[in-house]
Parts: C-alpha cells; sequence; structure tokens
C-alpha cells in the first residue's frame, strides 16, 4: 500500500511539474494581441468565433467550431444559432438561427469600464425586425455576444475575436 502511494505521489509530483513548466505567453505577445484586437475593434474588421451558447432560462449549450460573426466596415455576415423562446415563429424552418448578410447596419464602439476592455454595438437594420449585437471584448481575444431580438428572448454567446484572416485556410 505504501509503494502505491508513494508511486501515485511521484506520478502526480511529476504531472505538476510538467503543467508548471508548460508555455505561456510573454508580454511582447500579450502587447501584440491586444493592438490586434484594439485595432480589429476601431477598424471594424474582425470575425467573433462562438463556443457557447447562453440561452436565457436554459442550460448553456457548446458549440461546434463552425458558428461564426464576420464584421467588416461594410458587411456583417452572422451564422449562429437560437436556443430559447420565440414570440413569432418563422414562416421559413430554415430561418431558425440568426444566418443573414446584412450591409445596412450601424456600428459603436467605445472602452470598456476596465482597462483592455471594448464594447461594440451593431445594429442591423436591413432585417424585418430590429436585431442588436452587443460584443464584449477583451485584449486577449475573448468576447462576448449579446443578442438581442424583437421577436426573441435574448441569448449571449461566449468565444473569441479574431483578424478575418485567420479564418482563411
Amino acid at each position: 500500500m505504501k509503494t502505491m502511494l508513494s508511486y501515485g505521489f511521484g506520478l502526480f509530483s511529476f504531472l505538476f511539474i510538467l503543467w508548471g513548466c508548460g508555455s505561456t505567453q510573454t508580454a511582447a505577445e500579450k502587447e501584440m494581441l491586444a493592438l490586434e484586437v484594439r485595432e480589429a475593434v476601431e477598424q471594424p474588421s474582425f470575425r467573433f468565433n462562438a463556443t457557447y451558447a447562453y440561452p436565457t432560462g436554459y442550460q448553456p449549450v457548446y458549440l461546434s467550431p463552425y458558428y461564426d460573426v464576420e464584421v467588416t466596415s461594410d458587411t456583417v455576415k452572422a451564422y449562429l444559432p437560437y436556443y430559447g423562446r420565440a414570440y413569432r415563429a418563422p414562416v421559413d424552418p430554415r430561418e431558425g438561427g440568426f444566418q443573414f448578410t446584412s450591409t445596412d447596419f450601424t456600428y459603436r464602439y467605445r472602452p470598456g469600464k476596465s482597462d483592455g476592455n471594448w464594447i461594440a454595438h451593431i445594429t442591423i437594420l436591413d432585417m424585418d425586425r430590429p436585431v442588436t449585437f452587443r460584443f464584449d471584448i477583451w485584449e486577449n481575444g475573448s468576447s462576448r455576444l449579446m443578442v438581442n431580438d424583437f421577436n426573441r428572448q435574448s441569448i449571449s454567446f461566449q468565444g473569441d475575436v479574431g483578424s478575418r484572416e485567420e479564418k482563411k485556410e
């Protein structure tokens, strides 16, 4: 029994040392990422890749890597799912989520409450209902998106923001 405990303790110590020696970002890499994120928000030219959906009143949902929102100065392309209560059901079943390309929208951004945080508001004007996207973006690239739709309960998404060129493989 003592031998098993000593082997277990040795294995735990070895794994703890390996975990502690893992690579981390240097200060220069963090500063470079913060500059990229800031420029992407100011231009606007970024892609939000959603990893989790948080429907109002429901459990969080892990998402596949195919859901995203691409924002440029002249276009917003959204491909996001929707979970929750709809007050008016769509006629076409393919319109269940937020799947659209908009060229008529307003874009505003401002610094957030903490240093290294930005808030971007996008109001889509060319849909049959008012839809607003609110991005909370941090300098490390993580982001939260809150979607308000007049015909549905609000939903939020968690994910990462990166430059649009990253996805082009």
